[in-house]
């Protein structure tokens, strides 16, 4: 074997630059930025299974509009948040295929009060709740009748809270009739249908701007702005014109 003299090597190294093997780079989360579920550390974001949905729970307000000061017993819980995180959706229990969910994380959705499974997540109230469980869900700082929107097979009804006169003259409220809150009301948005064995969306019997009477006592009740409306699914509906 030939030996190369080392001064032959000295200018080859002189005019060499060493290169590093360049290496992914990563930031360690810092204490504060420390996941956490029910006060324990965690390893990554929690991602939601099925067509789960990962609520950011409001915080509830902490006076009333007359400036009482509530205590936290007398806290009325919120049932409004923001979509943190979205499962892939649920397969029809049929067909097995998959049904996407509609709400996207970044939106704000309305829920029934008794809902979902309520977690500490990071320090802060947060709940998984089915997306059949969301009664409205909106973009944007505010709920609006412009920008509201409900899923699947339900619709928003604004509901009739007008007076009405008997034969002799009677005003009777119209929560006084029959039930304890209207049952008639006009539809301000509707869900895409509720999904077929192959995933496409059965199509609503009813459509924005129809009167619709539906079931006493159905559906949820939700209000926007200073006006009342309930959330009512297709099959609790019983005639329109």
């Amino acid at each position: 074997m030939k030996l190369i003299s080392i001064a032959v090597l000295l200018p080859l190294v002189a005019g060499f630059t060493f290169q590093p093997t360049a290496r992914p780079s990563f930031t360690l989360h810092s204490t504060s930025e420390t996941l956490t579920l029910d006060g324990r550390p965690i390893a990554s974001p929690i991602e939601p299974s099925n067509n789960f949905l990962l609520i950011r729970i409001d915080d509830s307000p902490d006076e009333t509009t007359g400036g009482i000061i509530l205590t936290k017993k007398a806290k009325v819980k919120s049932t409004t948040g923001s979509v943190i995180a979205v499962g892939p959706g649920k397969t029809h229990p049929d067909s097995g295929i998959l049904m996407p969910v509609n709400v996207e994380p970044g939106q704000n959705v309305i829920y029934g009060q008794y809902d979902g499974t309520e977690i500490q997540y990071n320090n802060h109230p947060h709940t998984l709740i089915r997306s059949d469980d969301v009664l409205v869900y909106f973009s944007g700082d505010e709920i609006t009748q412009e920008n509201v929107k409900v899923e699947g097979d339900k619709m928003l009804v604004k509901v009739d809270t007008k007076e009405s006169e008997t034969s002799g003259g009677l005003l009777i409220a119209a929560t006084s009739q029959k039930a304890d809150r209207p049952s008639i009301g006009e539809v301000i948005a509707i869900g895409a249908g509720r999904p077929a064995m192959n995933g496409t969306p059965i199509p609503m019997e009813v459509s924005v701007g129809d009167m619709v009477k539906f079931r006493d006592y159905a559906g949820n009740e939700v209000k926007i702005g200073e006006e009342e409306f309930s959330v009512i699914r297709m099959n609790d509906c019983l005639a329109r014109y």
